[in-house]
Order: structure tokens, then sequence, then C-alpha cells
């Protein structure tokens, strides 16, 4: 995938891949140089206040007292700015090994969604970037390889590895992105009491039965409700694997 004029899009698998160490220092996530940390440190307080939208590389050279010109010598453009703000959004998804290593595969899953939602939590106006790029950084190399990692060790088969990781991946930024997201609806503004009991019971039999148990849940409960079902049906996948019968 590339721009119109054939050169890599950025954040796409090609432009990661000219931008990567041949070796890179073993167990050490990927981070920019001192200066461009900086930069990206700065873009990244910017998109949280005023989003990806209004952004510019005029508002960061002001934030840093300097000019564009100077950004321009390590940025081909704002795209490349925020490539480098999301994977580092994506590098405060942090989780102990040992608390991987003391937990059953599900309990560690749980620990690392759950971890990785409160941080999309944490940078609402960065979710927009998920949709539009391709998360290969370091930082979410390292994620992957994590996630992926402990699900080989407990018995995933590759391939089941794979779709779990990508299943739970996308759980986890689509519930982020639906409930999230900048200019998401206030549920908790409407009235939803006084519309579901308005609603015609003989019309609406499932709904109306259902209303008291459609509102008032919190959206902790709903992620780890979600997530509890998921894992489940990962498990009776896994062991269905596993049984040579």
């Amino acid at each position: 995938m590339g721009d119109d004029g054939g050169r890599p899009r950025p954040g796409d698998y090609a432009w990661w891949s000219a931008r990567r160490p041949a070796a890179p220092p073993a167990a050490r996530r990927g981070r920019p140089s001192a200066d461009l940390g900086r930069v990206v440190a700065e873009a990244l307080e910017l998109v949280d206040e005023v989003g990806v939208a209004a952004f510019t590389m005029r508002m960061l050279a002001d934030r840093l007292n300097s000019g564009t010109a100077t950004l321009y010598r390590h940025f081909a453009g704002k795209e490349e700015i925020l490539v480098q703000v999301l994977d580092q959004v994506l590098g405060e998804v942090e989780v102990a090994e040992a608390d991987i290593a003391t937990r059953s595969w599900q309990e560690a899953i749980t620990l690392a969604s759950a971890e990785f939602y409160l941080v999309l939590r944490k940078h609402p106006n960065v979710l927009p970037l998920l949709v539009s790029q391709i998360t290969v950084g370091p930082n979410g190399l390292a994620n992957r390889e994590r996630v992926l990692g402990l699900l080989l060790a407990h018995g995933f088969g590759p391939d089941l590895a794979a779709r779990a990781f990508l299943a739970l991946a996308h759980y986890v930024v689509g519930f982020a992105i639906q409930q999230h997201s900048p200019g998401v609806a206030d549920y908790d503004s409407v009235d939803r009491h006084g519309f579901y009991d308005s609603l015609d019971a003989r019309a609406f039999a499932a709904v109306t039965t259902t209303a008291p148990f459609l509102r008032g849940r919190s959206l902790d409960e709903e992620f780890h409700f979600g997530l509890t079902l998921l894992l489940i049906g990962l498990e009776h996948l896994r062991s269905r694997s596993a049984d040579p019968g």
C-alpha cells in the first residue's frame, strides 16, 4: 500500500519496515531518540487536547517554540507524526511479566486486555488513528509478541493463536471506539428510563421485558462481560484442538 507517488503510506508495513533496525536491542521497547521523543510526546498532548483533525504542524511547532521547517527535517508531514503518536500510546500498555507468569492464560489475557482498554480510554482522541493505521510500530509489535507468545505457551496452535489475538484486539479496539471516540453520544444524559417506559409493551414485548437490564450497566461491566464470553469460547476451541480424539 502506498501513496499516489508509489511511496509507502506513513504507518503501513513498508513504511515501518524501512525504519526498523536490522537488529533491535533485546528486551527493549521501541522508542524514538530523545529529541524526537519530545516532539512525539508534545504531539500526543496536543492530540489529547484538540483531536486528530485539528492537530497541525504549525500548532506543534509553536508548542515546541520552534518552526515547522525544523519538524520537516524529521517528518514528511502530519501523518508521520500521528503514526508515532499512536505507537507511543501503544507503548503505555504495560503488563509486568511476573503478573502474566503467575496467572492462568485467561487471567493474563484479561489483565492485558483491560490494560489496553484503559490506555485507549485515557486517549480517546487517538482512537480514530486505530481505524486508519496498521499498528506494527515497535510498541505495537511488542504488544503483539506478548499476547501471541502467551497464547502459544498455553496450548494454542499458531492458527488459533493468530485468530484469537485478532478477535481480542478487534473486541477491545471496537468497544473503545464505539463507547469513547470523539462525538460518541453521552447515553447517561438520555432519559432511557422514560423512553423504555413509554413503549407499547405489546408491540415491543422483548424490549420492555429486558429494559431494566438494558439500562444502568457500567461500561466496565459491559466490557468485562463481553471479554469473558470471548475467553470462554477460546477455551472451548483450545481444548477441542488439543484433544486428539
